[in-house]
């Protein structure tokens, strides 16, 4: 009963936020807004280029002042029993559920890339996925962001404004992070809305997801303050439990599929890049994804995911376990990202 009732509060308050769970009871139909992406974009817009693929440096600094007069939404505080740190779904027997995730994190005096390759392999094979994106990143990547936004296969999930450290942020910065990530969101979708294309068929664009409804916290690092924050802002606070390591650049493709064939298991959560830092991400995928359908697994979001059983929840966040991230905080970066995955991987 007590799974029931979370499942119950975990549907109702994606609701809210404009996304449907109708999925689960009819799987495999395809949503109302499916033709929105195939209006607004031809196939060749939608392909990844090589040249957005690289990140840019120096690249631009994010002007907050727009963002700050960007109306923001109205929120629901996440339910009490279902604060933390999600690191899996532990789901009803017999469903074979798995969420890909993939990060596009951004930081001041840095423009990140796109992988086109990643987005166009799951639209290829109808794949769902959820991409974590920063609120700068969604700035400075308009076109993409709204692409995103606008495909029914996937949910844009916020990664901080500007891909800081939370978990020692002040109150004023972990309000940016959080506040100004949704800002980022509402301004693309309005671009979206205000899209000829999307003008001309009101609904397609009303189905189209509303807000923000979960989080990844920048370097995968929280604390009490910085959770219960997020929830307060109405998103779930999202993590991993299965880690693939593509930013580090010594990990090749084989080993990257194989890492994720030997241990999704249903209700798993997998984190990856599609910022360009995932360097041999799409190959692995190309060899993992017909694997994983192979096995009875079907793709969906996170907050599919979550909808459909009961979140594994954990008071901290870290990376596969209690006390990596503290350690590897104390690491010199020399990116976003790759010296987390360098010391995992040793």
């Amino acid at each position: 009963m007590a799974s029931k009732r979370v499942v119950g509060l975990v549907i109702a308050a994606l609701a809210i936020f404009g996304i449907s769970s109708a999925w689960a009871e009819t799987p495999g139909s395809p949503p109302a807004n499916s033709a929105l992406i195939d209006r607004c974009w031809t196939p060749e817009a939608l392909a990844g280029t090589g040249k957005e693929l690289k990140p840019l440096r120096p690249g631009p600094r994010l002007d907050l002042a727009e963002l700050k007069q960007e109306p923001l939404p109205a929120t629901v505080p996440v339910a009490e029993n279902l604060r933390g740190s999600i690191r899996s779904v532990a789901l009803p027997p017999g469903e074979k559920l798995i969420a890909l995730t993939f990060d596009l994190c951004e930081t001041n005096g840095y423009r990140a890339g796109y992988d086109g390759r990643i987005v166009d392999l799951l639209r290829a094979q109808g794949v769902k996925a959820t991409f974590f994106a920063g609120g700068k990143w969604l700035e400075t990547h308009p076109e993409r962001a709204q692409q995103l936004i606008a495909d029914p296969n996937f949910e844009v999930g916020s990664h901080g404004l500007l891909h800081r450290d939370l978990s020692k942020a002040t109150a004023k910065t972990m309000a940016e992070e959080i506040n100004l990530t949704v800002a980022a969101f509402a301004r693309a979708r309005k671009a979206l809305e205000a899209r000829p294309c999307a003008t001309a068929e009101a609904q397609a664009a009303d189905a189209v997801q509303q807000r923000i409804a979960v989080m990844r916290f920048p370097y995968g690092r929280c604390n009490a303050k910085s959770l219960a924050a997020v929830a307060k802002a109405g998103e779930f606070a999202i993590q991993w439990d299965v880690v693939t390591g593509d930013p580090d650049p010594h990990i090749s493709a084989k080993s990257i599929a194989n890492t994720i064939l030997r241990h999704a298991h249903p209700g798993a959560i997998i984190v990856a890049h599609a910022n360009g830092r995932g360097r041999n991400t799409a190959a692995a995928l190309a060899v993992a994804l017909p694997k994983l359908k192979e096995e009875g697994y079907r793709f969906v979001t996170v907050s599919e995911l979550i909808a459909a059983g009961k979140p594994v929840i954990a008071d901290k966040c870290y990376l596969n376990r209690p006390g990596e991230v503290q350690r590897v905080a104390h690491a010199k970066r020399r990116s976003v990202s790759d010296d987390i995955w360098s010391i995992l991987r040793r």
